[in-house]
């Protein structure tokens, strides 16, 4: 039977305050919290690296028609006027048809990002767009630890938290 800090938190806000550190990890690179957190986001933070970096290569590169609006010169939609079988007339944009080559996961890896989806929250930038984290953890972090085993993060103790002595530390990515 696998044990776990309990953190003083009941179930359902330890899973939410462990989720939340793990994805500012992934998102920021390090995070400041207490020593007993760190310890435990740290497992969390190895498996799901070494998920992303076991299933990094694994796609297919699928080429792909795209229909979409032909652009003028100033960005906007090209129209041409068109009647109607009522004899009324009205605009209709024009389309153009391009073959984009996209990547197209494999089972295992789109299992994989499924299990991240599940480990991390949902984040949005600065300017409200939102951020991939499975995209970046395949296509930036893994890519650094490829020769690693494990390993991928490191608990740096700091001095006491002022106000109630909890130990700190550091937990920031190799």
């Amino acid at each position: 039977m696998a044990r776990n800090r309990k953190l003083g938190r009941t179930t359902d806000q330890r899973l939410a305050m462990l989720k939340t550190l793990t994805t500012d990890v992934i998102l920021h690179g390090k995070i400041k919290t207490t020593e007993t957190r760190a310890k435990e986001v740290k497992a969390i933070v190895d498996s799901i690296i070494s998920l992303a970096v076991k299933e990094k290569d694994n796609f297919d590169m699928v080429d792909v028609k795209v229909v979409t609006a032909k652009l003028d010169s100033k960005g906007n939609k090209e129209t041409v006027k068109v009647t109607s079988k009522n004899g009324k007339e009205y605009l209709k944009v024009v389309k153009e048809e391009k073959t984009v080559s996209k990547q197209k996961d494999r089972p295992s890896r789109l299992n994989a990002r499924k299990k991240i989806m599940t480990m991390v929250n949902k984040v949005k930038d600065e300017k409200g767009k939102n951020v991939d984290l499975p995209s970046k953890l395949f296509n930036e972090i893994a890519p650094k630890y490829k020769e690693n085993v494990g390993g991928y993060t490191r608990i740096v103790k700091t001095e006491p938290r002022r106000g109630d002595n909890a130990p700190m530390a550091i937990l920031e990515l190799l």
